[in-house]
């Protein structure tokens, strides 16, 4: 077996078993998960990404390593970003707290399948038409002028949004949660409840943010050194993962404190705005800097943007900005 395949299958054996551990030992079916569970299940998908990285570094190499380190990061701080949304969507479709567990974990599993998908599509081009990584560059310096400059006051409605009124067309709905159910038989139809939406939503949801990180994780990874190209795929496909199976946990972590993080969006952005034009310019900075030290500044960059925005945020409170988000649904 190569390096990379002893990679995949400890990573699919710690990813099964991790799963295995959340869903018996971590969490239980309609009970409440506290700040002391959510921190310590936190602490256990931190912990195993960081342990994987460790391993990886051991396995694959410094750089392999260091590229993971910076896609995780990314990633990870992306999903505070995901976290207000989800907490929109809980509130907007009046879900039960003893619920959120298993509805997070649906939606959760089901962003997955769709990111590998994803992933793997936005690889393949790569490896076919290496200029579409300019594409992604100039999308990413874009992106992250407009969340720049975006209002915190631009909330999201999720009943106003596409994806909801797209379900509503297609499937017969109910305007509850059928008791904790995802589906009712009333009269011999069946009809899809309110937990059913909020699940899709959320998968959906997650895959429009995957449009900003995934083509910024690619500009982490270098995907163009011939020979290389089997180790990006396995740092991009396992940084994701990992990333989107701890967004649970920080949910019910962070759920009453996100909206402290007034300006967390505006270091994302410049970390975005920073990778994109990376990517646009690799052909010159190659000359100068080596790929090693890419790794290196671009941990640096991610690091002191997301640190420097949450701390700055701890002590500057923004004008015109809300009391915290609480969840008015129990």
């Amino acid at each position: 077996m190569t390096r990379e395949q002893i990679t995949y299958l400890v990573f699919g054996i710690v990813l099964v078993a991790s799963l295995v551990v959340d869903l018996g030992l971590l969490s239980k079916k309609n009970k409440k998960v506290t700040i002391r569970q959510a921190l310590y299940q936190t602490f256990f998908w931190v912990g195993l990404a960081l342990a994987f990285c460790v391993f990886m570094w051991i396995e694959n190499g410094q750089k392999p390593a260091l590229e993971y380190l910076s896609a995780y990061l990314m990633e990870w701080s992306l999903s505070i970003d995901n976290i207000f949304v989800f907490i929109l969507i809980f509130s907007a479709f009046s879900v039960k707290e003893k619920n959120y567990g298993r509805v997070l974990l649906a939606g959760i599993l089901m962003a997955i399948i769709f990111r590998i998908i994803f992933i793997t599509v936005g690889v393949a081009l790569v490896e076919k038409f290496h200029w579409v990584l300019y594409i992604f560059g100039v999308f990413l310096v874009y992106t992250g002028y407009k969340m720049f400059t975006a209002s915190n006051n631009e909330e999201f409605n999720p009943e106003e949004s596409k994806i909801y009124k797209w379900l509503k067309r297609i499937l017969p709905l109910v305007p509850h949660d059928g008791d904790g159910k995802y589906s009712v038989v009333i009269d011999g139809k069946k009809f899809y409840t309110s937990l059913f939406v909020v699940v899709i939503m959320l998968a959906a949801i997650d895959l429009v943010f995957a449009l900003d990180s995934i083509p910024a994780v690619m500009g982490i990874v270098d995907t163009k050194t011939p020979g290389y190209e089997s180790t990006a795929k396995l740092v991009i496909y396992t940084s994701n993962v990992f990333a989107v199976l701890g967004l649970r946990s920080l949910f019910f972590l962070l759920r009453g404190a996100v909206s402290k993080f007034d300006y967390l969006q505006q270091g994302i952005a410049i970390v975005l705005v920073f990778i994109g034009i990376k990517m646009l310019g690799e052909h010159w900075i190659n000359q100068w800097v080596d790929k090693q030290t890419q790794v290196f500044i671009s941990l640096g960059a991610i690091l002191i943007c997301i640190a420097g925005s949450i701390f700055y945020s701890m002590f500057i409170k923004r004008k015109g900005v809300p009391e915290d988000v609480t969840d008015e649904s129990q």
